[in-house]
């Protein structure tokens, strides 16, 4: 690897600098270098020089000199001089920046015209530039302070100059407190403080001696030239938009102001880097037109040795007019530019401020000191009169503070903690520093110290432990922390380096870690932006800023070992690396893995990057980041408020350690891509808080780095049955940022004792456990103990009570007892059980003595387990869970027992639960009657004994009368007033009170449940009907060994009261066309577990043939066999309908071709159906047909009569046709808009009457009545007209009839499935409307309100 590189040094190639090199390696840090003897001499034109008489006496008389002179004084380049003459020959002279060390050190030698590293040399953090001839070190105060660690009296030097003191940074102040402290012990020692005139009295005063006087003050006058200051305030304006702007307008503005002046140079100080480039583009762009160019240059830290360069040097344009230096507060004090006239003040700075809360450093721009801006003031002006114009208004500076504030006030104190630790300092509180650090943010230093585990906490508990901890008082360094103090770097950077070690992959992290603690090498030129950005993405990994790192390490180092120091330096510059950057980078990272004696890896490329990331994450504990998903998906509403991203997108927004809220830094290779959770280098807040060089992480990573950092809770402890132990949701929280949201863990390894309880609750009382894999009889117990505990829970499911089986927690210490402390999971349990069992099998079982309490016991007749109706037994279910569809008293029904069943005695329910529905029905009693049967309890008791005898318990389950007829003839004796069973408002009635039913298939699974016996078995007729047809079909077989509901395995068919088995002449068939199956029996049954089932076979029509078919219900039964019977009537008869047809008049012709039917025929084949109808009747008397006798007979007297019958039928059906269509005639001839409901109600009554199959629907003996109805329509539509209210009058006595016939389920046309008394009602109505509008034609029967109310209650 080439040498470090050195500006004016000779010799820098040359083999004795390379062996003075590797000395320097190997700690010896003054190099032989023959040197020539400098030239001291002191410019007049600066003030020092004046005074030098008079500084040189102070050093000479005093060990420590206050020197206090203003910018460009000149006592920064002359002092050393000084010190020299006076024979101080080892003088160590800081700076607290590292250009300003090497540009001094530059301009020191270039006046003692001695090369640069020999009488005068520099060193900075890891390159020195000094030999063993160098008397004057320009140094960093961080470089001082690290040499501390070697030489505590820093006996290497003579003199120490402390330059710019008066910034008061955090290295200064620790050097000043140190210095104070070792000055009694090396009263050789001179120490020079320099320091422009802001108070230098606080020094003084801090360097006093023993007798209280201070340090003598010299003050030197550094303005030879008067500055006129000039306020250029904004006018204030509402809202902050294009306050940018507004900046850059005033900057223009003064620039243009300056214009008039005559010619020098201008120095703009602004507040950051992005300021000045906005800045450049305004005014390059203003000056773009001027014939004499105005050359403008920026100024900042992160430029290029290069670029600064330029700033001091002359100007190369051809023809300037003057140059505008851009710069920000470093060239306030550190650095003066030659030429400078006019200054102009912004006013403002990035001033940085660690948050002591939230741990994060802060970048915010805000407005400088009265100090600085007089520091700035007086860059102008040194060479003549000059002109400051400050952007701000003459009230708004007198408003600032009058100096700034110290850095230990705003700044992370960790690293300065962890060298005092390492010098054995002690209480941080006694250390004089100039200032003393706040509380805060000594607490905040160690907060971050125990993060990195570098330090231990003082022991003691108490609140005298906490003030010692907050004091500072007690910590003592870890290993890690001698580690970490070792180290020349940022405390977190240590940190990587000594976990990256132990994860063998310290070779990457060592070169990502070096590349964090310098300058970022990559450079963005204004003009070649787009092309840099391009170059540099070769090396971006999407998923970490630390890997693109390392690939460009990997990409210079590659490229290093293959070209030429020459080319090499071309392809740094080709590609836009800052050669100079990129050469620290190498020496910082020789020098790194010196100190940490890291093997070197030969090979290139990344190790494992999870490695390399938990090595980096070690350093970086608080800088994790989750994402918050919400800013991800933020709707229009709330994206508007949102920080936005590319293209107008909101950013994505990280939540971060103590409550912290973050963005990734638009720079970052991260920036689209949104990681669910990212570590960062650096948290830094300028416009927002950002985080800069990420990487996509698992945030579990942090949990064995934190440590007893994390902070473990866990919630929901419960029992799992998967992993056969109790577990618990363990939730992982460092620094209030969840890193492990939820994750199961076994409790017993924090809670034994819990997880032992829910061990015995879960797995032993509730039977939650897997114990497929434990030997069968070591579960033994538990189907012993199960079985005992279900025979005494269906007791008080009978009982309604929940009394008599112990709870669970007599179970429990049940088990509890028995069961060893170290019993806590299913794998425990397995290992103790499987040797106890051996010795005591029956330990664990419970007997009834542990499960049942005293309380008594009902007797089990009154909750009986079977219900009887006849001859059929039903299972009963009993359930107490109140609000359950279910709860209380349940029949099970087979489907195949269904439609036989009766509702008759359920009413009365058990006799266990009877006295309370007897309470529950006198409550639901008028208040005039209840009254009388107070209390309910008493009385209910009381009328449950009388009617003791009376229940279905007593007459087979079939009692004389209805529960609420017996109970309302007893309450009507004593209430003495008419009570009927309708006075009971079974609403108010609790619902478990009465019986549900339960229709079950044949493998006893619900098909179906409700407390409506009717209504359950008019859904379910199909299914029952199915399932009776199975089972009278079932082959036979043997009974099952025990009862159960649901058909039998045997089966049997045979007539009423035949025996089983007897099944001839029954068989379900279809296709049928004839007679052809013997006698038809009415019933047939079979008996099955518990009842018997009844079929009653069928004939169904199907329209072209018949089936025989077994019903449910007898009444279903005989209604299908008399339409059967007749299709086999119309199928044996041959039809006469062509005859027919061809035989009827014209005029009967024209009536039938306007009827509904499609055709002529279909009437007469519809009037056929009708004709059969009456055969039957005339022929059976209304009986059943069901012998093939039976059906030869009537076969014979429909074929005899079916012509003649026929013919008469139709030319009835001819004439009521007629008389339709006069009806309708008439009613279109009417057009009177107060008849309209009239005439609505007469066409209903017409299609009432006609409608398609109205001839065998309604049947020859009432079809003879239509024409009479007909004419009493036609009459009323033409005296409709004489007097329409009367009309309306009767018509509404008519619809208060017709609306009690449709309430009681009648329908017009009738069905053809109708019961008796409605088919009998809906021809009542017919005659009705005949006596009301057409009295003269007479009624077929007499009729009246009363009479069809009479008909309707059938």
């Amino acid at each position: 690897m080439p040498a470090p590189h050195t500006h004016h040094n000779r010799h820098r190639n040359s083999p004795r600098r390379r062996a003075t090199a590797a000395a320097a390696a190997a700690g010896i840090r003054w190099r032989a270098v023959s040197a020539p003897e400098p030239v001291i001499v002191y410019p007049p034109e600066l003030p020092v020089s004046a005074a030098r008489d008079e500084i040189a006496r102070a050093i000479a008389e005093n060990q420590v000199v206050i020197v206090a002179g203003a910018t460009g004084s000149g006592k920064t380049t002359q002092l050393p001089k000084i010190c020299l003459e006076l024979g101080r020959t080892r003088i160590a002279h800081t700076q607290p920046r590292r250009i300003a060390a090497r540009t001094i050190a530059e301009r020191v030698a270039e006046e003692m015209q001695v090369p640069l590293g020999t009488t005068v040399g520099y060193k900075v953090r890891f390159t020195d530039n000094v030999s063993a001839d160098t008397r004057v070190a320009l140094v960093t105060d961080g470089i001082l302070l690290n040499e501390i660690h070697r030489d505590k009296l820093l006996r290497r030097y003579d003199t120490i100059i402390i330059d710019e003191a008066h910034e008061r940074s955090l290295n200064v102040d620790f050097l000043i407190g140190y210095l104070r402290r070792i000055l009694p012990r090396r009263p050789d020692l001179k120490v020079i403080v320099t320091s422009a005139t802001i108070d230098p009295e606080s020094f003084a005063k801090h360097f006093a001696d023993a007798a209280g006087t201070p340090a003598p003050i010299i003050e030197v006058s550094g303005r030879t030239y008067p500055v006129e200051i000039r306020y250029r305030g904004r006018v204030a304006e509402t809202g902050d938009a294009g306050e940018d702007d507004d900046d850059v307008d005033a900057l223009l503005g003064a620039l243009r102001e300056l214009d008039r002046e005559p010619a020098g140079d201008v120095l703009v100080f602004l507040p950051g880097e992005a300021e000045i480039r906005d800045a450049m583009d305004a005014v390059r762009g203003m000056y773009a037109q001027d014939t004499s160019p105005t050359e403008v240059l920026p100024l900042y830290g992160r430029l290029s040795s290069a670029e600064q360069h330029r700033v001091f040097e002359r100007s190369t344009v051809a023809g300037v007019r003057r140059r505008v230096i851009l710069a920000t507060n470093v060239a306030e004090t550190s650095l003066t530019v030659p030429g400078i006239k006019y200054v102009i003040d912004a006013g403002t700075a990035r001033i940085s401020r660690y948050s002591a809360r939230s741990k994060i450093q802060r970048l915010p721009i805000e407005a400088v000191s009265q100090a600085s801006a007089q520091q700035r003031s007086g860059r102008a002006g040194r060479t003549s009169d000059g002109i400051a114009i400050r952007l701000y208004s003459e009230e708004d500076f007198a408003s600032r503070p009058e100096y700034t504030e110290p850095e230990i006030l705003r700044t992370s104190l960790a690293s300065v903690i962890l060298q005092m630790l390492s010098l054995g300092f002690g209480d941080i509180t006694e250390f004089p520093f100039l200032t003393p650090p706040d509380s805060r943010g000594v607490k905040a230093a160690f907060d971050l110290l125990v993060e990195l585990g570098a330090v231990r906490a003082p022991s003691g508990a108490g609140a005298a432990g906490r003030k010692a901890a907050d004091s500072g008082r007690g910590w003592r360094l870890t290993d890690i922390g001698r580690e970490i103090a070792r180290l020349p770097i940022d405390p977190r950077f240590a940190r990587m380096l000594i976990e990256a070690r132990r994860l063998d992959v310290a070779d990457d992290v060592l070169a990502i870690v070096a590349g964090l603690s310098i300058q970022d090498v990559r450079e963005r030129p204004e003009e070649r932006r787009e092309e840099a950005d391009r170059l540099h993405a070769r090396f971006t990994d999407p998923t970490s800023d630390f890997l693109s790192l390392l690939n460009l390490w990997n990409h210079l180092r590659e490229q290093q070992s293959e070209l030429g120091s020459s080319a090499f330096r071309r392809m740094c510059r080709a590609e836009h690396l800052n050669y100079v950057r990129v050469r620290e980078w190498f020496d910082v990272h020789r020098q790194l893995r010196q100190l940490t004696k890291a093997p070197r890896r030969e090979r290139f490329g990344a190790a494992d990057p999870a490695l390399v990331h938990r090595a980096i994450l070690a350093g970086l504990l608080s800088h994790l980041g989750i994402l918050d998903t919400r800013t991800t998906s933020a709707p229009a509403a709330t994206a508007g408020r949102a920080a936005k991203g590319p293209k107008g997108r909101p950013r994505a927004e990280y939540r971060g350690a103590r409550g912290a809220r973050f963005a990734i830094f638009p720079g970052s290779g991260l920036r689209k891509a949104s990681p669910d959770a990212v570590m960062a280098a650096e948290l830094v807040e300028t416009s927002r808080l950002y985080a800069r060089t990420v990487a996509a992480i698992d945030p579990e990573w942090a949990e064995e780095l934190a440590g007893d950092l994390a902070h473990r809770s866990l919630s929901d402890p419960h029992w799992s049955k998967d992993a056969g132990a109790a577990v618990a949701a363990e939730k992982v929280t460092l620094f209030g940022l969840e890193i492990v949201p939820r994750r199961r863990v076994q409790l017993a390894r924090i809670d034994r004792p819990l997880a032992r309880e829910l061990f015995i609750r879960h797995a032993l009382v509730e039977g939650e456990w897997n114990t497929s894999h434990l030997d069968k009889r070591l579960t033994a117990f538990e189907r012993r103990n199960l079985e005992l505990r279900r025979r005494l829970e269906k007791i008080e499911e009978r009982e309604r009570r929940r009394d008599i089986l112990a709870g669970d927690e007599a179970v429990y210490a049940f088990y509890a007892s028995r069961l060893p402390h170290d019993v806590f999971d299913v794998r425990s349990f397995e290992a103790w059980w499987r040797d106890a069992s051996s010795r005591t099998p029956r330990l664990l079982d419970l007997t009834e003595a542990d499960l049942v309490d005293d309380a008594s016991r009902a007797d089990e007749r009154d909750f009986p387990m079977r219900w009887q109706q006849g001859d059929q037994v039903l299972s009963l279910a009993y359930r107490f869970e109140p609000g359950a569809s279910d709860d209380g008293v349940s029949v099970v029904v087979p489907l195949a027992l269904l439609a036989q069943l009766r509702p008759d005695g359920f009413d009365w329910q058990v006799p266990g639960l009877r006295g309370e529905l007897i309470a529950g029905l006198l409550r639901a009693l008028p208040k005039a009657i209840r009254r009388s049967v107070v209390p309910a309890a008493d009385w209910a008791a009381r009328f449950a004994e009388e009617l003791a005898g009376d229940g279905p318990e007593s007459h087979e389950g079939l009692p004389p009368r209805a529960l609420r007829d017996a109970l309302a003839a007893r309450v009507q004796r004593v209430a003495n007033q008419p009570v009927t069973a309708a006075d009971f408002d079974l609403e108010r009635v609790p619902g478990h009170l009465w019986v549900s039913f339960r229709a079950v298939d044949e493998r006893g699974r619900t098909v179906a449940s409700g407390r409506d016996l009717r209504a359950l078995q008019e859904k379910l007729a199909d299914r029952a009907r199915g399932a009776v047809t199975r089972s009278l079909t079932a082959p036979r077989g043997p009974r099952p060994a025990t009862p159960a509901p649901g058909p039998a395995a045997a089966a049997s068919i045979g007539a009423a009261g035949t025996p089983a088995g007897s099944t001839a002449g029954v068989a379900e068939q279809s296709g049928l066309v004839d007679w052809s199956i013997g006698d038809l029996p009415p019933v047939v049954d079979t008996r099955v577990a518990g009842g018997v089932v009844r079929g009653y076979p069928s004939l169904v029509d199907d329209g072209g043939s018949v089936s025989l078919r077994i019903q449910a219900t007898p009444e279903n039964a005989e209604r299908l066999t008399r339409a059967g019977v007749r299709r086999l009537l119309l199928l044996t008869v041959p039809s006469p309908a062509s005859y027919v047809l061809e035989h009827l008049t014209a005029q009967e012709k024209l009536a039938l071709a306007a009827s509904p039917y499609p055709s002529a025929k279909a009437l007469i084949e519809d009037a056929r159906v009708a004709v059969a109808d009456a055969a039957l009747a005339r022929t059976t008397n209304g009986a059943v047909v069901r012998t093939a006798a039976e059906f030869g007979r009537v076969r014979d007297a429909f074929s005899a009569a079916v012509v003649d019958e026929l013919f008469q039928t139709v030319s009835l059906t001819a004439r009521i046709l007629t008389a339709a269509r006069d009806v309708d005639k008439a009613v279109r001839q009417q057009n009177s808009m107060t008849l309209l409901a009239a005439l609505g109600d007469i066409k209903a009554q017409v299609a009432g009457l006609v409608f398609p199959d109205f001839v065998s629907r309604t049947g020859i003996a009432r079809l003879a009545h239509l024409p009479r109805y007909l004419a009493g329509a036609r009459e009323r539509v033409q005296q409709l007209s004489d007097n329409p209210g009367r009309d309306r009058q009767r018509l509404t006595e008519y619809e208060r009839m017709a609306a009690l016939y449709t309430e009681a389920g009648g329908t017009i046309p009738l069905a053809e499935d109708a019961p008796t008394n409605l088919a009998h009602v809906r021809w009542l109505l017919e005659e009705y409307r005949v006596s009301l509008f057409a009295q003269r034609l007479g009624t077929a029967e007499p009729v009246s309100p009363q009479r069809i109310q009479k008909a309707l209650r059938g």
